[in-house]
């Protein structure tokens, strides 16, 4: 179906889920437990009606009016212009004595909930309608099979009237065994995970659309949701040109650099240089006159700066002149879906062209998940950039100084096209640091170990550290050299 004949939900993301947004003239249910953010969806779903010029009515069991346009208006919603039926407890249409006569007039005669239904769309004939919840009209009939016959024929009435039908549906304890997916057309799910709060589609008759949790969050303006990341649905064409490091030692043991849209790991324990070498390259990238972002998860921007500009790295002056951004990243409170979207932003909105992912250690904290899920976020995310032919640095930090050596954290060197590796190693009683390339996925490279420095005037790598040996296995040892 064409987009331009959807519906917006009005909740920023939903429609992207939604493959463009909702069919017209059908129904909807929305699940989730209290406190998920139906109302919130609701409102925002009549409210993009609004927007459109089409009429719009709300009906309420439960809330009241009154405490609905309160908090509405807390979000910054106008509702000025959403009709509203109050049929709660304490509404004006209300009467104990029509419990048994939800929706069919023709069985019973009274003024209960039949007759003000009816007549307010009728009058008022809503391109959308939300009932909010239908699970309250669950708890007025005693009889299952009667009210799945009054249901039925309330959804066929409103099916002639030729509107859309949002409504919502919560767990109401014993009787939640009640399912009321077959009244629509597509079931909508709020709830909570691990991760935190998640918009789910289960159901959707006539399209396609994004399976899986997606993050969702309540905002001081509204719902947000921020779906997942699907690289097949991005690609833009690209020069794959060498690009330099910015440090000339290491583009020669990188056969000149390396090329434009890959990803390239740098490993290696805390505090061997992995960052400054990674500053390097968005250095590199500004002279160039592209734009970068620098992703930090371990560290404040201060921090970042002060050490990039100890060693004649203009970060100040990259910010200033419009080719570097950094953001800092607080992993726990930012969702792998949230950061795929802050990435999205750089690349398609700034245009950014090289990417640095300082810290995926601290990445690692916002997926909560296990190993399997942090594989299949970033590769994903990998993925997405090398489409869009961004050049992506990632920091990886495998912990010790001594022992064996572990190309990553996790196993995701499969997604490297190429992987820089820094080790510590003891000459001579002293404590050094060396560099060495392990993959180069694109062209041959240099296989030398080399001494690497980090001075007041940037990087240095020396000549190859011949003589040593074991420096992979953790147990680096001299050799003679004589024959």
């Amino acid at each position: 179906m064409d987009t331009e004949s959807r519906l917006s939900t009005g909740a920023p993301g939903a429609d992207t889920v939604l493959s463009g947004g909702l069919v017209p003239n059908r129904s909807y249910m929305l699940h989730g437990e209290p406190g998920t953010g139906k109302t919130i969806f609701a409102l925002q779903f009549l409210l993009a009606g609004i927007d459109k010029n089409e009429r719009v009515l709300y009906i309420t069991f439960e809330e009241s009016v009154e405490s609905i346009r309160q908090n509405a208006t807390r979000l910054g919603f106008d509702t000025s212009a959403i009709e509203f039926l109050d049929l709660t407890p304490q509404g004006a249409h209300f009467t104990t004595a029509s419990t048994y006569d939800i929706f069919s007039p023709d069985e019973v005669e009274s003024a209960g909930f039949t007759e003000p239904v009816r007549e307010a769309i009728t009058t008022i004939e809503p391109d959308r309608v939300v009932i909010d919840p239908i699970t309250r009209l669950r708890q007025l009939s005693p009889n299952t099979y009667q009210f799945r016959q009054q249901l039925m024929a309330f959804f066929s009435f409103l099916s002639e009237q030729e509107t859309t039908v949002l409504f919502t549906t919560q767990p109401v304890g014993d009787r939640d065994e009640f399912d009321y997916q077959y009244l629509s057309d597509g079931t909508l799910t709020l709830g909570y995970a691990k991760k935190g709060r998640i918009f789910s589609v289960n159901k959707f008759r006539g399209s396609s659309f994004m399976s899986g949790d997606h993050t969702l969050r309540i905002t001081d303006t509204g719902l947000v949701i921020y779906p997942k990341l699907t690289p097949q649905s991005h690609r833009r064409s690209f020069d794959t040109d060498k690009l330099s490091t910015g440090v000339s030692k290491l583009d020669s043991l990188l056969n000149g650099g390396i090329e434009r849209g890959t990803i390239t790991i740098l490993s290696g324990s805390s505090g061997v240089g992995k960052t400054t070498t990674g500053t390097h390259f968005i250095k590199e990238s500004a002279a160039r006159g592209e734009r970068s972002v620098a992703y930090l998860f371990d560290e404040v921007k201060e921090t970042f700066t002060h050490r990039a500009e100890s060693i004649g790295i203009p970060i100040t002056e990259m910010l200033s002149g419009g080719h570097l951004s950094i953001e800092e990243v607080e992993p726990l409170a930012v969702s792998p879906d949230e950061f795929a979207a802050q990435v999205r932003t750089a690349v398609e909105q700034q245009n950014a062209r090289t990417v640095l992912l300082d810290g995926l250690s601290g990445y690692r904290l916002s997926i909560r998940g296990d190993e399997d899920e942090l594989i299949r976020e970033l590769h994903a995310l990998c993925r997405y950039l090398k489409n869009m032919g961004v050049t992506t640095i990632l920091t990886d930090d495998v912990g010790g100084v001594a022992g064996a050596l572990d190309v990553t954290s996790t196993n995701i060197s499969y997604l490297a096209d190429t992987i820089v590796f820094f080790r510590y190693v003891e000459v001579d009683g002293e404590l050094r640091k060396s560099i060495g390339i392990l993959k180069k996925r694109i062209s041959g490279f240099d296989r030398t170990l080399r001494e690497f420095e980090i001075t007041d005037t940037g990087i240095q790598i020396g000549e190859p550290l011949r003589g040593l040996q074991g420096v992979l296995t953790g147990v680096p040892q001299l050799r003679d050299l004589d024959p």
